[in-house]
């Protein structure tokens, strides 16, 4: 791996869509460790209706895998934050002041799947106000943009950073997914690459990938353009 941060994972055991436990935790972050990965900036889902995530509920999942490393003596530097579906808990959480940030004063946060949110520029520009970085999760991935391929210059030059998935550039998540994100790369738009790892597939996957011709051509136009690293060491919250 060209870099040593991953800052989008699910393996906090229990709270999402991600890894069901501990165990399963630590085979997956071993894995990882394996590509030669440093630090994970793991990010649980917080949405609405589906994975309604407090702090409390993060913070103890995310102690339990502590202790899970800890005790299997696997060391690797690890945080936590979470990642932020653009809705009514996520202006909640942030009015409240709950928010729990991924590095420095960066968020990350995601669109919905099925269409963009109809005031996604005002959240956003809130985001913006209260001192926060956004990072949109896995731009490529929202099927409502591939017929205004605009909208991705509008939101990049608005100040939003885009995280690109491995996972897409990979083919996982079909072709379109992946010529959008080769585009992004082309556009210069791509700031930060994620795992977005949920489970053994997406390792079966990532290997195959990091083994092909299309990682070492990702690699050649990715290297030392990312902002991954710049999120090694302490963080304040």
């Amino acid at each position: 791996m060209f870099f040593k941060t991953d800052i989008h994972s699910h393996v906090v055991p229990g709270i999402d869509d991600g890894s069901p436990s501990v165990e399963r935790s630590l085979e997956l972050i071993g894995r990882m460790q394996n590509w030669g990965l440093e630090k994970l900036i793991v990010t649980p889902h917080v949405t609405q209706d589906t994975f309604e995530n407090t702090p409390e509920i993060i913070s103890e999942a995310y102690g339990k895998l502590q202790a899970g490393l800890q005790e299997s003596g696997i060391e690797i530097e690890m945080d936590y934050s979470a990642e932020y579906r653009i809705d009514e808990m996520f202006v909640e959480q942030l009015e409240a002041g709950i928010i729990r940030r991924l590095h420095g004063d960066y968020l990350l946060v995601e669109n919905s799947y099925i269409q963009e949110p109809y005031n996604i520029d005002q959240i956003l520009f809130q985001v913006s106000m209260k001192g926060y970085h956004p990072i949109l999760a896995h731009p490529e991935r929202y099927m409502y943009y591939y017929n205004k391929l605009k909208r991705y210059d509008e939101l990049h030059s608005n100040g939003i950073l885009f995280q690109v998935n491995l996972l897409s550039l990979a083919g996982y998540y079909g072709k379109e997914a992946k010529k959008v994100a080769e585009m992004l790369i082309e556009k210069d738009y791509v700031d930060y690459l994620g795992t977005d790892l949920h489970r053994r597939t997406h390792v079966e996957v990532m290997e195959k990938y990091l083994q092909s011709k299309d990682y070492r051509r990702h690699r050649e136009k990715l290297e030392g353009r990312i902002k991954n690293d710049e999120m090694r060491g302490p963080s304040e919250k």
